[in-house]
């Protein structure tokens, strides 16, 4: 296993975590571009990895056969912020894994503790293989478990109530109440298994319930450069 505390491996992440809704996900392309960083969405293996299983006719709560497809796992996946191809072996999956059936089956591979330490192997290579001089890697458990000792840790994190909100919006003004359920169910879910709603020590929190869009970009954007000052300082 990698070493996680490796100063090579973790020097190159710019760490962000938080809860559906927060805006970890636009913000993080956002940085990118800006940056001229990588950018890696670990959502996206996971679905990836749920897209895997029911191709190979198995069922994300079987625990075994989850196992057994993370073991053999040929993830191919994009780091350009505005080119996020994924691919499983020689099958684009970029659209595949948003469909539905697969949005129901990922968290049954993400809640499984020894699948999370087989991906997370791979999100280590990937970052290390980045011709990036950094890489955004925005999750779950990344400030805590994949990078803990990254120069840059975030937790994004807002309201349940605007982060329902802001997903309503971002699913076309679907159901605010069926949406808002969805989101607390996922959160349940996840938070078994992570908590990606407490900051760890020496994560800076930033919340963005009163900001809006461009205002958490700039907030981020300014843990980013104390943080990576006081690295080079």
């Amino acid at each position: 296993m990698t070493d996680i505390t490796s100063t090579t491996d973790a020097a190159k992440f710019i760490a962000i975590d938080g809860p559906a809704g927060s805006g970890k996900s636009s913000v993080s392309k956002e940085i990118a571009r800006r940056q001229g960083y990588g950018y890696l969405d670990t959502g996206a293996a996971y679905r990836a990895l749920a897209w895997y299983v029911l191709e190979r006719g198995a069922d994300t709560a079987d625990e075994q056969a989850v196992l057994a497809a993370a073991s053999d796992f040929p993830l191919q996946q994009g780091l350009d912020a505005d080119d996020r191809r994924v691919a499983v072996g020689d099958v684009d999956v970029t659209d595949a894994i948003r469909d539905p059936r697969v949005s129901a089956a990922v968290s049954g591979v993400a809640r499984v503790p020894a699948v999370r330490v087989q991906v997370n192997e791979v999100f280590r290579r990937l970052v290390a293989e980045a011709p990036y001089p950094a890489v955004v890697v925005e999750g779950r458990d990344i400030t805590t478990v994949v990078a803990p000792d990254a120069p840059v840790r975030i937790l994004l994190t807002a309201a349940p109530e605007v982060r329902a909100a802001r997903r309503a919006a971002e699913l076309g003004g679907e159901n605010a109440a069926a949406v808002a359920e969805a989101l607390h169910k996922r959160d349940r879910s996840d938070s078994a298994v992570v908590d990606f709603l407490t900051a760890a020590p020496g994560v800076d929190v930033v919340d963005s319930t009163d900001l809006d869009y461009q205002q958490t970009v700039d907030a981020v954007l300014a843990v980013i450069g104390e943080r990576l000052g006081e690295r080079n300082g």
